[in-house]
């Protein structure tokens, strides 16, 4: 065999220092890079998990081929064109599909009872083996591209591939084994039943009085965590959260070395993949590419994937118009079963990512530039039961209209008060779509998302607390537009609520298992999240009516009841009223947005669209339990420096 041969790869430390060494002195002898651009990059290869010619390829001081041809060389190693040479039909299955994008390797071929493996990462080739199966410890490497072996991959297995994104999470685990109207029609028998029921029993307004009580009931259950909720904001924990070292800069200046883990041992900064879910954003697509450039983070550990569906063409041609950088590639979803959602692209994505960390930002999302330090610093600090990280949501375009005024509102309260209050009860708390951050281990570990749960966020919350992992804050903030039309409002919403319905009736498919699983005071977390939100949204109307009563309008209880009972629940109304409106207020000031502060009392005529939204969702969760209803982005290009300065953190 002429030129490089195959060879197994070195096992022994020693050799691998000796062999970083000699690929360093073959880079000087060469002239492919100055002394003192190897210097900068030994030092950063000490601190970051990141291989040398990573670094380099990072700053454009080596070119991929030249590297390529140099690792071959110094490597001993053949290199392989797998688009004239494609890897044999008895060999190519020897390894799980996922397996192979995970490690960028892939079974070429079988010389007797050798096989001979191909990679396009030769520097990684002692962690490969590590992971290999024990029938291929002994096998044989050679050298290819990474895209050829990814594009291999994915042709080779798109119908495993695909069927594997769908069915990521096991079906007593996931919606698609749900059977929504069978459930809620069964449920609707039980409700008429009752009714009939209570009709028998010679109480007057018997049901009226029940659902009058259940409606109060939630009303204070909600209101007591918005309390708790204002008592924690008032008297934070003594513990102040580590605050993240600076580290080493994508500059050519020394800033700080990495810190230490919460063992006391040094922290290589470690590579973080994002995953960034696109379908039709046409408007949105460039602004992305800019505002993920002003990112802070080390390039070389940086691996951002744009997700795509196989047919949005229009996506992928805004983008064919734009550059992308190095450290940033598309992976294309191919068309399934009929299903297109956010979950399912997630799934199909996470075997091309290369980080141990994996993210996920949203089209529109707008992340404040040192927000990966943050992450890689918690998670460093962090014990390994904590499994996810989520950030803070605030809107770029918060004074656009009336109703993007509003949602900033709710979100100032929602992230900034009542999800730390979650966290401070020792709740799960139902992640958002977007600024999560988590462990690779663990997200495979517990099968990814639910292709078929439209929230699949809150339900990958709770399936990680249901395996006793934790989900912990962090102060960094992603701005996103808020969405100020109307129509498209209500329709984000009833996805919202209606994945809500789903993940409570998937959850509660068994109530001894999960109370188990959550202990109880997760499970009572559980109820108050989900049972108690869906109620107070679908029982709404029925909220204002007892308001009237409350103010002394016509009510059918307002001659059957005790005055005292009416004085009692007005005192309630009022007591919840009243705490709504402190815990808007108090959100307003955490976000430095004084403006917003005369469209608090205007909240009052914002809910009710949730409450329609609510009851389009209880009609799809039967109709179209899976239908994934796109929110439009790039209505507004309200993102602002002094928009995104204003807000604290």
């Amino acid at each position: 065999m002429n030129g490089p041969q195959l060879q197994r790869h070195p096992k022994r430390t020693k050799q691998k220092h000796v062999a970083r060494l000699s690929f360093a002195r073959t880079l000087i002898e060469r002239n492919l890079v100055t002394p003192w651009q190897l210097f900068w990059a030994l030092q950063r290869q000490s601190h970051w998990d990141a291989h040398l010619s990573e670094i380099l390829k990072a700053r454009d001081w080596v070119s991929a081929q030249d590297l390529h041809t140099l690792q071959a060389q110094t490597q001993d190693l053949r290199q392989v064109d797998l688009t004239r040479t494609p890897p044999s039909h008895e060999a190519a299955d020897l390894l799980p599909p996922k397996f192979c994008l995970k490690h960028n390797v892939v079974p070429w071929t079988r010389i007797g009872k050798t096989v001979i493996l191909v990679t396009g990462r030769p520097h990684n080739l002692a962690t490969l083996r590590a992971a290999l199966p024990p029938h291929l410890q002994d096998a044989l490497f050679a050298l290819s591209a990474e895209h050829a072996i990814e594009e291999y991959v994915t042709l080779h297995h798109r119908r495993s591939l695909t069927n594997a994104a769908e069915k990521a999470v096991e079906r007593h685990e996931s919606c698609r084994s749900f059977d929504f109207a069978q459930s809620l029609g069964m449920g609707l028998s039980i409700g008429v039943a009752c009714f009939l029921m209570l009709m028998a029993i010679p109480i007057p307004h018997l049901g009226l009085y029940i659902l009058s009580i259940w409606t109060v009931a939630t009303l204070l259950a909600t209101t007591g965590l918005r309390c708790v909720a204002l008592a924690c904001h008032f008297r934070p924990t003594s513990r102040a959260p580590p605050t993240p070292g600076l580290i080493w800069s994508n500059s050519t200046q020394l800033v700080l070395p990495a810190h230490l883990t919460r063992k006391g041992r040094r922290a290589r900064l470690p590579r973080i993949s994002m995953l960034v879910p696109l379908y039709k954003e046409t408007a949105i697509a460039s602004a992305l590419i800019t505002r993920l450039t002003r990112l802070s983070y080390p390039q070389a550990l940086l691996d951002v994937v744009l997700v795509l569906e196989e047919k949005d063409h229009l996506t992928r041609d805004t983008l064919s118009r734009s550059r992308l950088p190095r450290w940033m590639h598309v992976v294309e979803v191919p068309s399934g079963s009929g299903i297109t959602t956010k979950p399912r692209a997630l799934n199909y994505a996470l075997p091309f990512c290369r980080g141990d960390i994996i993210g996920i930002w949203d089209a529109e999302d707008a992340p404040a530039p040192d927000q990966l330090e943050h992450v890689a610093h918690h998670f460093a600090h962090a014990p390994p039961e904590v499994a996810c990280l989520q950030g803070v949501l605030d809107y770029y375009n918060p004074y656009t209209n009336w109703l993007s005024r509003c949602f900033a509102i709710e979100y100032a309260a929602w992230f900034r008060l009542l999800l730390p209050a979650l966290r401070r009860l020792g709740f799960a708390i139902p992640l958002g779509g977007t600024t999560l951050f988590l462990r690779r281990n663990v997200i495979e570990k517990v099968g990814g998302w639910d292709s078929h749960n439209v929230t699949e966020d809150a339900d990958l919350g709770m399936r990680l607390a249901r395996r006793g992992y934790r989900t912990e804050l962090i102060p960094t903030v992603t701005y996103e537009e808020a969405n100020c039309q109307m129509i498209a409002w209500v329709r984000q919403r009833s996805r919202w609520l209606k994945g809500y319905m789903a993940t409570y009736l998937v959850h509660m498919r068994s109530p001894r298992r999960l109370l188990k699983e959550l202990g109880a005071r997760q499970f009572i977390g559980f109820q108050l999240l989900f049972l108690c939100t869906i109620s107070q949204f679908l029982l709404a109307p029925f909220l204002w009516w007892l308001w009237g009563a409350a103010l002394g309008l016509p009510h059918p209880l307002s001659d059957k009841v005790h005055s005292d009972f009416l004085i009692m629940l007005t005192a309630t109304l009022v007591l919840a009223g009243s705490v709504n409106g402190a815990i808007w207020i108090v959100a307003v000031h955490q976000t430095n947005r004084p403006r917003l502060y005369p469209w608090i009392p205007s909240m009052l005529l914002y809910f009710p669209l949730a409450t329609l939204a609510a009851y389009k969702g209880l009609l799809e969760i039967v109709m179209a339990p899976f239908y994934w209803d796109k929110t439009t982005h790039g209505k507004t290009t309200e993102a602002t420096d002094h928009s995104l300065s204003s807000a604290k953190h």
